[in-house]
């Protein structure tokens, strides 16, 4: 199993991230995955810088490891044509490292342009428009398009990679696979569910890898360690059907108000224990996943965990599930 690292735009400034990829890819992670958002899930995180800019820096800064967004909404804050360019753009900066990610989004980082927040069934209705759109413009088409949500007008990509920029779709079940799976590189999902990876194989003809992620909190002091997954990662609490549908992190902070610390603790690793966090990739190992990206909790956090990670972490992730292959996007 191929073991990732998040840079969280929503806990870490710009100059950060970036200081954190370079650290991830020398501490050996084998890829590297960027959240895309315009706000913070909470306040306390602090943080929302655009992803794109970083991923430009972080491309120019790093020279092997695997780069993905996780994940991108191309329906409303982003058209999709712009969408398609700057990713190419990234995939050269990068020598075909990356990996375009793209999910139908949340509330919290759409609504910012002024155009409301459509119904879950209509966002699949654009993110479908939106892919064979990117896909074409990938492709190296001329893309003239007329769609239900998407008008594109006589648009080429000038500067594309050699090798084909594959495209990850986020899927949540049955509905989401039926739809997404014949034209996605990769399934990208929140849960280590089985029948996820099950229906997404049954509904494509390839396999393809499956990336998750997993959050923890690592500390050397384990209540500290929960006192801050706590305060900055218990909007993870609320599931992702409500995660999508509140508009910023005031709404955030008050659906989570009554969430206890111990209640995070639950379903986040946290402290000292390297046992505790191999542990947690059991589930997606089980499941049939061949990706996880880590996520540490706490921004400041991230230097200290890096040396952690390469030390300790690392070695006994892959002592327990095996070393990637040498291309990160193996299956």
């Amino acid at each position: 199993m191929a073991v990732g690292y998040t840079l969280m735009t929503e806990q870490r400034g710009p100059k950060g991230l970036v200081a954190d990829a370079v650290g991830a890819e020398n501490a050996g992670f084998d890829f590297a995955v960027s959240s895309d958002h315009f706000s913070p899930w909470l306040a306390e995180q602090g943080h929302a810088p655009y992803a794109w800019s970083v991923l430009g820096a972080v491309a120019a800064s790093t020279t092997r490891i695997g780069l993905m967004t996780y994940v991108t909404c191309p329906i409303i804050r982003y058209h999709p044509a712009v969408v398609a360019q700057k990713a190419a753009t990234v995939s050269l900066l990068s020598d075909d490292r990356f990996l375009l990610g793209l999910g139908a989004g949340e509330s919290l980082n759409e609504h910012v342009v002024g155009r409301g927040w459509p119904p879950v069934n209509v966002r699949h209705e654009m993110l479908a428009e939106s892919i064979t759109i990117i896909r074409d413009l990938l492709d190296g088409k001329d893309v003239n398009f007329a769609g239900d949500h998407y008008r594109v007008d006589s648009a080429r990509l000038y500067d594309l990679p050699a090798t084909r920029l594959p495209i990850g779709v986020a899927v949540s079940g049955a509905q989401s696979i039926e739809r997404f799976a014949p034209v996605s590189d990769a399934m990208i999902a929140v849960e280590p569910n089985a029948e996820l990876v099950t229906g997404f194989d049954a509904a494509t003809s390839r396999t393809v890898p499956k990336i998750g992620q997993q959050p923890i909190c690592w500390d050397p002091d384990r209540d500290e360690a929960v006192r801050r997954a706590h305060e900055q990662f218990r909007w993870f609490a609320g599931g992702w059907k409500v995660n999508a549908e509140l508009p910023g992190p005031a709404g955030f902070a008050a659906a989570t108000q009554f969430v206890r610390p111990e209640d995070v603790a639950e379903s986040i690793p946290c402290g000292p224990d390297t046992a505790e966090f191999v542990k947690a990739l059991r589930p997606w190992a089980d499941a049939g996943y061949s990706h996880v990206a880590l996520v540490q909790v706490g921004g400041d956090t991230q230097p200290e965990f890096l040396d952690y990670a390469r030390a300790e972490l690392l070695p006994a992730l892959r002592r327990e599930y095996g070393d990637a292959p040498e291309n990160w996007l193996a299956a």
